[in-house]
């Protein structure tokens, strides 16, 4: 079944067949897609402060629910892992079919994950011109073993990348504040820095009368930030750049793989 019809008129320069864990097979396809082309010039701007309890938080005062994929199937995983733990290693084909069994489940986690950043992220390109994420370290994060797995089944590292790439393909920017600008602490709407700011506090009422949400603070604090980069650069880290040593915001248009 075809995820998607090849351009009309496109000529693969590559086909790759494959097979994952779960036995399933794939034919990839790369070529050139003349369709992918900027969406027309939006007047917003977005800032995007991700989360566990939920997985995004935007300056807009919109959160995105953590729909926990992985939370989802944890039982199902752990008993298909069980059987697979009480077959020996020279139990041959019976091994081989549990071991399937659990492969399965991942890639069915997996999937259900990957369709949903895919759709999230297409959207808030489409709607946004700028958007500003924090520059984030989710390989030193996860080293935390009690968060681990709940940062691991969030995809953070996957929700950036998509959203890269689809700025570049659709005429957005993408700007990553730095991971030590402290966003929740300062208050967006009257400038004042809290000294503290424990993690227990979600929400708190301002000296100057104003209730805060704690994540959708920290969305208004990068996106203020990423647009002060805009006129002096200060507390922005570069993008990360492509393989072709590109700016993740000035790519050309890549290729699509269908």
């Amino acid at each position: 079944m075809w995820s998607r019809p090849l351009p009309e008129g496109a000529q693969p320069s590559t086909v790759t067949v494959s097979q994952d864990a779960a036995g399933r097979w794939f034919v990839s396809m790369l070529c050139d897609d003349p369709s992918v082309q900027p969406f027309p010039a939006a007047d917003s701007a977005v800032g995007i402060d991700v989360g566990l309890d939920h997985l995004l938080a935007l300056s807009t005062g919109e959160k995105i629910a953590n729909s926990g994929h992985e939370r989802r199937d944890r039982a199902r995983l752990a008993k298909a892992q069980r059987k697979l733990s009480r077959k020996a290693k020279g139990d041959g084909a019976n091994r081989i079919k549990a071991r399937r069994k659990v492969a399965k489940v991942h890639a069915r986690i997996a999937d259900r994950r990957r369709d949903m950043l895919h759709k999230l992220t297409t959207r808030l390109v489409r709607e946004n011109q700028t958007l500003v994420i924090e520059d984030l370290t989710v390989r030193n994060m996860v080293r935390n073993h009690t968060l681990a797995r709940a940062i691991s089944d969030a995809s953070w590292s996957e929700f950036r990348s998509l959203l890269e790439y689809k700025a570049a393909w659709y005429g957005r920017e993408v700007i990553a504040v730095d991971r030590f600008f402290p966003s929740s602490r300062p208050r967006s709407v009257c400038g004042t820095l809290q000294e503290r700011m424990p993690l227990s506090v979600r929400t708190w009422t301002c000296d100057c009368g104003t209730t805060h949400d704690r994540d959708v603070n920290a969305a208004k604090n990068l996106l203020a930030a990423g647009l002060a980069v805009t006129v002096c650069g200060a507390g922005v880290r570069p993008q990360r750049s492509s393989p072709g040593g590109q700016s993740a915001t000035k790519q050309k248009t890549p290729r699509r793989e269908p």
